[in-house]
């Protein structure tokens, strides 16, 4: 395959996930901000700082609300980390890498692009905001699901399920990073109490508070909460999750390639390293520098991952 095919299908990928996040995101603020009102303003710049982007609205606005916020992060023209920028972005490469995707895996991905930035072309009402959300969620989920169910399962649906979980994992370390200092930064406990309200609304941002219920039960103890964002394998959205998925498609492309590249290794040093950890250990070191350095971890993966099989030839 060539490097630009290759690239193309995991940057589709990496935008369409990227988008659901920004709708999760968007999701779990709205929410956080309607139990907290007196602290809407910080909820919503704590928003901005987990989607990377605080500084470029604070360049494009001058005061953070909920409106601007939300209207920022799902169609600012001027913000190449919106949702309609990053859906743009995907069937741009969809359209690059066609004949490497199914007529259906296109066909998604092209319907998507039309119903997201139809209903994203003008300001969203808030009573519109949860169906509007919903619907981007769905749409970027078709297209995994046309995704499993009729791609070959070769270097095309390797490189495809690459950029899914590396940009599932930088999300919910990202997620994680900003809500840290809720999540007692040590295991001593010192900090503000763990408001529960909250933590289900991030729970069910991440799609996780069933999963999470039929764990725990009713408990909502950070560290169980931080124990499953980052070290359950079964958990879809957790990071041990995301790669172990990484790590076993690398490994798909080194047997058909023969050949063991970089990349390789340092997946499986981070597989590794999560299946050793414990939330004990985390927080000994310190739950940010820990986010910080899987997150400094990931990002280079992805670099090498561009290296290893040439996207720029």
């Amino acid at each position: 395959m060539l490097g630009k095919t290759a690239g193309g299908l995991l940057w589709m990928f990496r935008y369409l996930e990227r988008a659901e996040n920004l709708a999760r995101l968007v999701d779990t603020g709205q929410r956080i901000a309607l139990t907290r009102p007196d602290r809407s303003s910080s909820e919503w710049t704590s928003v901005l700082h987990t989607a990377a982007t605080k500084h470029a609205f604070d360049a494009n606005h001058d005061a953070v609300t909920g409106e601007a916020v939300i209207d920022w992060i799902l169609r600012g023209r001027d913000n190449p980390g919106s949702v309609v920028s990053c859906i743009d972005a995907a069937r741009m490469n969809g359209r690059l890498v066609r004949t490497a995707l199914t007529r259906e895996v296109w066909e998604a991905v092209n319907e998507a692009w039309m119903t997201v930035t139809s209903l994203l072309s003008r300001r969203i009402a808030t009573r519109d905001l949860p169906a509007v959300l919903n619907t981007i969620r769905q749409r970027s989920a078709f297209v995994r699901g046309t995704l499993h169910g009729t791609m070959l399962r070769d270097e095309a649906y390797d490189f495809s399920r690459l950029g899914t979980f590396l940009e599932r994992a930088d999300a919910t370390a990202r997620l994680l990073d900003v809500k840290y200092y809720v999540l007692l930064p040590s295991a001593a406990g010192v900090g503000s109490q763990l408001d529960n309200a909250q933590w289900e609304v991030i729970l069910r941002g991440v799609s996780a508070e069933g999963s999470f219920r039929q764990t725990y039960g009713q408990q909502r103890r950070p560290a169980l909460i931080a124990k499953f964002l980052i070290l359950d394998n079964r958990m879809p959205r957790s990071l041990a999750f995301c790669y172990s998925k990484i790590a076993g498609n690398l490994d798909w492309l080194h047997r058909a390639h023969g050949l063991r590249l970089p990349s390789q290794d340092l997946s499986q040093d981070m597989a590794n390293r999560l299946s050793r950890a414990t939330i004990e250990s985390i927080f000994d070191e310190g739950l940010h520098s820990f986010l910080q350095d899987f997150m400094h971890r990931n990002a280079s993966l992805g670099a090498q991952i561009e290296r290893d099989y040439r996207f720029s030839a």
